[in-house]
């Protein structure tokens, strides 16, 4: 669909874009998880909620994460896919088309790339390690700038790579250091929480500046972040 060219349609900025392919690969994903999960929930990105669950399980869909960087040819973007019983996350998946890899993981199964297992996480601090995170621009000033800036500054770098999954299967291989950011959707956030959860990892949330900030990464420096965002 990208080769034969694809309309950009916007929801909330201009770099907040949808494409055909988005909502082609929602209904294919909703579709088949309907067929073979039919009294599961399922909650998607582009669709919302297209079907109410009996089970107490609900999936949540992410057909394109990182759409902007998908339609401008940036190698980063992904399709997730995870899976929680009420609120216990059980599994996620991850699949980066530009390489072919499908990571797959869990609180309670250990994470895999293509069936291999990923080594387990190494705990270390934010000092050491390079940050994966995302503001709009204008929220850099004010509370939440603030707030941004407090937990950013601790870092040894900063990457604003532009899809949250994949930022997250960054931290589950050793690539990235730690994810932050604010107003993360259960669809980006769940299935790669999932696969860092599956290697020792910890997620956690803190409400700072009326934002709810979502951190996942190695223990120490996810308390670090969490700490910083907290101050005053």
């Amino acid at each position: 669909m990208r080769a034969d060219g694809l309309r950009l349609d916007y929801k909330t900025s201009i770099s907040d874009v949808v494409t055909a392919a988005d909502r082609a690969a929602e209904e294919l994903v909703t579709g088949r998880l309907r067929t073979e999960r039919p009294g599961d929930a399922v909650l998607g990105e582009e669709h919302g909620s297209v079907a109410d669950g009996t089970t107490g399980r609900s999936w949540v869909v992410d057909p394109v994460d990182g759409t902007y960087n998908f339609v401008n040819d940036l190698p980063w973007w992904c399709s997730a896919v995870g899976l929680r019983d009420t609120e216990d996350l059980l599994v996620g998946a991850v699949h980066d088309p530009t390489t072919g890899a499908t990571y797959v993981g869990g609180p309670g199964l250990p994470s895999t790339c293509d069936g291999r297992a990923l080594a387990p996480l190494v705990d270390r601090p934010l000092a050491e390690l390079g940050v994966a995170t995302y503001l709009h621009p204008p929220f850099l000033e004010g509370e939440v700038g603030a707030a941004w800036r407090r937990a950013a500054g601790g870092a040894a770098a900063l990457r604003w790579l532009g899809s949250m999954s994949m930022d997250q299967v960054g931290v589950a291989t050793g690539r990235i250091g730690l994810v932050f950011q604010h107003s993360v959707a259960p669809w980006d956030e769940l299935p790669g929480a999932a696969i860092i959860r599956g290697v020792g990892g910890v997620t956690r949330h803190v409400e700072v500046a009326g934002k709810d900030w979502y951190v996942a990464g190695p223990p120490t420096a996810v308390g670090e972040v969490c700490s910083r965002l907290l101050e005053r």
